[in-house]
Parts: structure tokens; sequence; C-alpha cells
């Protein structure tokens, strides 16, 4: 049965319902500060902690509920006679139902408030309480959101004012994850604040934003969590149409959007194209759909059924021409009511809008898992600027070959290891991802391109006369001499390998340019 209750929330949805019912049921209402006020205005009876503990608030509220009458009739087991004497002999009366929910310190670290008001909204009291309550779960109901407000009232209603040990278990559960996240996002904050990117302990948190329909394979189950980077994206974006996003959707999205970041709109549109986490064509243009065609023409077979992403507003002609063929996911940062009207008649396809892009060159980490281990790493801002590049060969690149090979470097970065692409005029022409060997992806995109020129009706293949980029060095030149052969005329690669000289020799016997970058882009 609960008699009493302790309220004391930052987040007061709902609240003076919640409060009105329980006090229907009969429970004494103890609270807090503005917790307190809002159900006296409405109309409650409230016993402020104070007076329950016969402690005043002290050090400007810091120490209110850090008191052995709130803890001990939280923590008091009813069904332990040592505890019910010890409680009655020090007066501490039980306490059945906690409702508490925290400072609200990652919404203020979000909004970019000052160390000191950063500090003052670390919770203290708080956690100790939920910590408290849910531990004693047997005895005592624990409350951390307001979503759970329902299932508490529906428990007293069916069980004469109580409620079961099932929900108590569930709820205490729920608490503790919750401090667990508050937490991580506390030293999460300090160990940036402190310039500490690996401390020596680590923890990353997560609030569940849906359950998925299942994983990788039907078999596997999934469900996506959101950690709360500020970082627009797929985990955030707003879905105006289509149905349920899939995991391989979210992932796949997630590849395509991170790659056109790295195109700034103010530089011109660009639209990639990713089919199973690999481009199959990125391109730049004048307008949203020449880069729309220019990147469909790198592989349109491929392109059947992945996912489209743009740096701009998706406009009706786009729009027009992306329905054309089958497509998954759209996913941009606005899109215009015009197109929006345009795919509305595709009631699969899933229309994703960002209010932005992420910033290529933010820094972040990122996390894979291991058995038993995380394995974390600082995100690749690397960009890709031809300033920096270093010339090899006899022959300097032209400033078109440059403009290409930065554009080729950029979408290396996103295409799996070992990783091939060829580009011409701001287009990818062919791309050759995940191979074993780097010859292989060489040999990959030379035969995509080679195909994608004969759907065309094109007389050569469309390499003729494009540059190339590679992920890594070039351990041998036979790599480079496939480059040749779909007639590259000038390749960026980082170097470092032991066998440079006969790499670049070859680049030079065939009249390439070649150029060092000095940045390796593995992606695994």
């Amino acid at each position: 049965m609960i008699a009493r209750a302790l309220l004391s929330v930052s987040d007061k949805t709902g609240l003076v319902d919640f409060a009105k019912a329980l006090a229907g049921h009969g429970v004494e209402l103890l609270s807090t500060g503005g917790t307190a006020k809002a159900l006296r205005d409405a109309g409650l009876t409230v016993v402020e902690v104070a007076d329950f503990t016969g402690s005043p608030e002290i050090l400007d509220g810091r120490v209110k509920t850090l008191h052995p009458k709130v803890h001990g009739g939280l923590l008091g087991r009813r069904d332990v006679a040592d505890h019910v004497a010890q409680m009655q002999a020090h007066g501490i009366a039980n306490i059945d139902l906690v409702v508490v929910n925290l400072y609200p310190f990652e919404a203020t670290v979000a909004r970019g408030a000052d160390w000191d008001e950063t500090i003052e909204n670390i919770d203290i009291g708080g956690p100790a309480m939920i910590r408290s309550a849910a531990k004693n779960h047997d005895h005592v109901t624990v409350v951390v959101e307001p979503a759970d407000y329902a299932d508490v009232l529906a428990a007293m209603a069916a069980n004469g004012g109580a409620t079961t040990v099932e929900l108590r278990r569930k709820l205490a559960a729920k608490a503790y994850a919750r401090t667990a996240s508050y937490d991580a996002a506390i030293s999460g904050w300090f160990a940036k604040q402190l310039e500490t990117t690996f401390p020596e302990r680590i923890s990353f948190a997560g609030e569940r934003a849906s359950v998925l329909r299942y994983g990788e394979n039907p078999h596997q189950s999934a469900a996506l969590y959101l950690t709360g980077e500020q970082r627009p994206g797929v985990a955030t974006a707003k879905q105006l149409q289509g149905k349920e996003l899939s995991y391989n959707n979210l992932n796949d999205t997630d590849a395509a959007f991170e790659l056109v970041a790295e195109f700034d709109p103010r530089e011109g549109p660009a639209v990639v194209i990713v089919k199973h986490a690999n481009p199959c064509g990125v391109a730049v243009g004048e307008t949203l759909l020449e880069a729309w065609e220019k990147a469909l023409a790198c592989d349109p077979v491929s392109a059947f059924g992945g996912i489209v992403a743009t740096n701009c507003t998706l406009d009706k002609e786009t729009a027009e021409a992306i329905a054309k063929i089958f497509t998954e996911v759209i996913v941009a940062p606005e899109a215009d009511d015009e197109a929006k009207a345009v795919l509305a008649a595709k009631k699969n396809l899933r229309l994703l809008v960002t209010g932005g892009l992420p910033d290529p060159a933010a820094p972040g980490l990122t996390a894979k898992t291991l058995a038993g281990a995380l394995l974390v790493q600082t995100r690749d801002t690397l960009g890709a600027d031809g300033d920096r590049f270093e010339v090899k060969t006899t022959r300097a690149p032209s400033s078109r070959e440059v403009a290409d090979l930065e554009f080729a470097v950029k979408v290396a970065k996103h295409v799996k290891s070992n990783t091939i692409v060829f580009a011409k005029n701001g287009a990818t022409v062919g791309i050759g991802a995940g191979q074993m060997s780097r010859v292989d992806s060489a040999r990959i995109a030379f035969r995509k391109a080679s195909d994608a020129a004969a759907a065309a009706g094109l007389d050569e293949p469309l390499t003729k006369g494009s540059v190339a980029a590679s992920d890594a060095f070039f351990p041998f030149a036979d790599g480079l001499d496939v480059l040749v052969e779909a007639g590259a005329t000038a390749v960026a690669q980082p170097g470092g390998s032991i066998r440079d000289a006969e790499v670049i020799a070859a680049a030079d016997a065939a009249g390439l340019a070649m150029v060092f970058t000095g940045e390796r882009h593995f992606r695994h």
C-alpha cells in the first residue's frame, strides 16, 4: 500500500494530475521547492521535506533530501523486525513512492552553459533518492519519468492502492539505467572539458528511440538508441513518409548522409547514392538534378533499391527523377512542398529531413564492439585539400585534375577498404570497394565503369580521362597498372610503401600525374 510519496521533479509534465490521483488514494504528499509550489497552486496539500525531516534546506538548496529520515524511510525494510524497530526509535516514517526526475544536466550542456551553471545542474539528492528507492524495490516504488505515471496509477487501482513487485522491479531497472546514463553524461562532459579523449574509464549512454523489426538479418533483434550527440543525421531526422526504417536502412542512410556532408552546399549541390553502406554513385553539379543524373550514371544497376542523400533542399525536379527508380530512402536537410507532393505517391519510400548537415570536421568518437571490449577511436575528420598534395611524378596534375582528385579522395574516405575511386568532372565513374587486394578493387572499379558505359551506349569506359584515388598506398605497381589500363590520367594516394619509388616510376612511364596525400583513410 502506498501511503506516503515524495515528489521532486524538474519535468512537471503530468505532475498535477498524477498527484491529484495519488491524493485520491489517500496518499500523503511530500515535496520540495518548485514541485511543492506547483502542487499547492493546484490546491493540493503538501508537506515540505524540511518539515518532514525537521531540518531546513541549507547550502543554497544543495542539501535538502540528504537526510536519514528521507533515506531511512526509503531503505528501511518493512519485513525485517530490526529495521522496523530502529525506524520507530528514530522517528523515521516509511516513504513508499519516490517520483524524481533529475536536474536537466544534458539539456544544460546542449545549450552551451558555462562551467559554473553546468556544475550547479549536477543533481546529487535526486540520484541518491532514486538509488535508495530502487534498491528497496520490494517495498518502494520509484518513478523517474512521467511516461510511467499511468502504469503506477493502473496498478494502484487494481491492487487496492498498492503496486505489484513486477512493476516495482521494472521501474527499479529503469531507475538505475537513468542514473547510469546521467553519470555517463557528467563524466563525458568532464572529459571533454579537460580535453581527455580517452579517460581511464569511459561510459556510453543511450536512450532507446525505437525497437526495430529485426537487425541485419531477420533472425537478429535490434533497437535504435540516441546518445544525445548534437549532430544532424538519420537518428534524429524527421521521417515525413514511408514505412518503418530497418537496421540496414539506418546504417546505410547514415553512411550516405555523412558522405554527402563532405560537400559544402555553398559550393554547389551534391548527391550520394549508397548500397550496402558503400557509395555506388557520388556527384556534384550546377543543379541538384544534374548531380543526381551524374551520380546515377556511375552505377545505375547498383542504385536500384539504394539510399539517396543530398546536401541541400530536395526539389521537385530531382524528386521526380529519383522516383523513376526503386529507392529505399531519401535523406536531405529539407524538402520543398513540391518534392514532398511528388514522393507522396511512393508510399513505401522513406523521406527524411534532418534540418542541417553534420560537420565533417567536428571532433567526436566512434565505437565498435569486440568480444568483451569496446574499440573506440576519434572520428576521421580529415578532408581533402589539393594545396597539401605532394607531387611525386614528373608531370604535375592540372587544375581540373586536382579538383577531381580532391573529390575522389573525399569519396574514398567513405568507401570500405580496400578502395579505388575513379572520378571525372565532379562525379564518380567507377568505385571498387571492400576487397582483400587493392588490385582487385581497381579491377572491379574499372569493370563497373565499363559496364555503365556499355549500358549508356558509349564507345569507351567512363574512366577514360578520369582521375583515381586510393584509400591507402599501393604495395605494388600492379594496382596502378589497372588504373593506367582504365585510362586514368592522375592518381592520389597516401604514399608510405617500401615500393613507392617503383610505383612512382610506373606512373612516370605511363605519363600519369601522381600526388601523395600523406593521409590514409582505411574504413572497416
